[in-house]
């Protein structure tokens, strides 16, 4: 790599961390704001006759409309980036994000939770953003420096949780201040995503090396998932990668609701808690995953990383008080941050030439499915039992990980 192509490497890899930065603060951010909104009885979108398990079957399926969107946008954004480039995909992604969180705070607004469910299908089928991200990095990457660069997403998904969590929190909690409200929060998300818009228009060089035209539909990602999952070369990897994210979804979508009904959090207390993990995650990744991509493989460091998060996932159920729950997030931070960036590593080096775009698309296509299905299911079995949730998410990552291990053998 001469030195100008290398500076556009340097120069486009610091655009993808602030990226990904902004556009992590604006989900963390209304990350505490749905659960509370939905089961609180006193709120106006939802009848006051409800019950909390109808509620609670309701808010599964409004988590659960982003990811169903993004399984049928995020592959044909990810192929329109191999045609057109990333930077033009990207604005276009950054751009539905914005009019999501303006529809979300309108639905809040007038008490509409078709609003609502609209904002999350807006903002999902644009919402490419991580894998058109995840091609731009590997375009600029060779085999060698992937999974270090790969996990610049992860720390920069650290420090936008951080930061997102604990401010969505504080912005929607009116005893800080009368002018902070639950549609508070996703205003100053959508003024992040134009900044966000600002950044890449100004700093965001094009990395794709040479246009790469191939037919689009609305099921790619069916055919992606059908793919994915027949393919008799990473068929198993994809299998894995599915519900390895299966697991980690249930705990990621639904822990809110366990925090509120198990130990009563509200808005302000569970941006706390996700602020801290953030920071968990953060010190995971600048400290810990980086040095372990220099000295060990991905396929090495999935080994241990995947059981470790089953694990700690299953003991999340453990604690009688809330504070016991800080002690065990550094570890679902330190083997979830260990594992994310080298499974996507694992994915694009099993990309054939000059369809890295085509690949991490696909990959996409599965992580929306892990992403879509939790929610549905979590809103019905938590109704049954608050912990089921949790152990379909250890059980989940546990499966993945043998998967894994079918696949290493190979």
């Amino acid at each position: 790599m001469n030195n100008s192509s290398s500076g556009i490497a340097k120069l486009s890899l610091g655009t993808i961390f602030f990226t990904v930065f902004l556009d992590l603060v604006g989900v963390g951010i209304v990350l505490p704001v749905t659960v509370p909104l939905l089961l609180n009885p006193q709120s106006a979108l939802l009848p006051v006759h409800f019950s909390e398990a109808v509620r609670t079957i309701i808010l599964g399926f409004l988590i659960a409309s982003y990811p169903i969107a993004s399984f049928f946008g995020g592959p044909i954004l990810g192929s329109l980036s191999d045609k057109y480039g990333r930077r033009r995909l990207l604005l276009l992604s950054l751009a539905g994000t914005c009019l999501g969180y303006l529809v979300f705070a309108l639905g809040i607004y007038v008490g509409s939770i078709y609003l609502l469910f609209l904002s999350r299908i807006i903002d999902g089928f644009t919402g490419g953003n991580i894998s058109i991200v995840q091609s731009s990095i590997a375009d600029i990457s060779d085999d060698a420096s992937k999974a270090k660069n790969f996990g610049l997403i992860g720390m920069a998904f650290g420090v936008g949780f951080i930061i997102g969590p604990f401010l969505g929190g504080k912005l929607s909690d009116p005893n800080l201040s009368p002018w902070f409200n639950y549609d508070t929060p996703f205003l100053f998300a959508a003024l992040l995503s134009l900044v966000n818009i600002a950044l890449v228009v100004r700093n965001f060089s094009e990395t794709l090396p040479a246009p790469v035209n191939r037919p689009i539909n609305a099921f790619t990602g069916i055919k992606n998932l059908h793919q994915a999952f027949t393919d008799p070369r990473i068929g198993i990897l994809f299998a894995a990668v599915f519900f390895y994210n299966l697991g980690f979804s249930f705990f990621t979508q639904f822990f809110q609701v366990f925090l509120v009904k198990r130990f009563s959090f509200n808005q302000s207390g569970i941006g706390d808690y996700f602020a801290y993990i953030g920071l968990c995650i953060a010190l995971v990744q600048g400290l810990v995953v980086r040095r372990l991509a220099v000295k060990y493989r991905p396929q090495q460091i999935l080994r241990y990383s995947l059981p470790g998060l089953a694990v700690a996932l299953f003991c999340v159920m453990l604690p009688q008080q809330a504070w016991q729950l800080y002690l065990i997030s550094p570890f679902i931070a330190l083997f979830q941050g260990s594992s994310a960036p080298n499974t996507t590593s694992l994915v694009s080096q099993n990309a054939l030439e000059g369809q890295q775009g085509k690949m991490l698309g696909i990959n996409q296509s599965v992580l929306a499915m892990g992403l879509a299905i939790p929610p549905i299911v979590a809103g019905f079995i938590d109704t049954i039992d608050v912990r089921l949730p949790l152990i379909a998410a250890s059980g989940s990552v546990l499966l993945g990980y043998v998967l894994m291990m079918r696949f290493l053998k190979k």
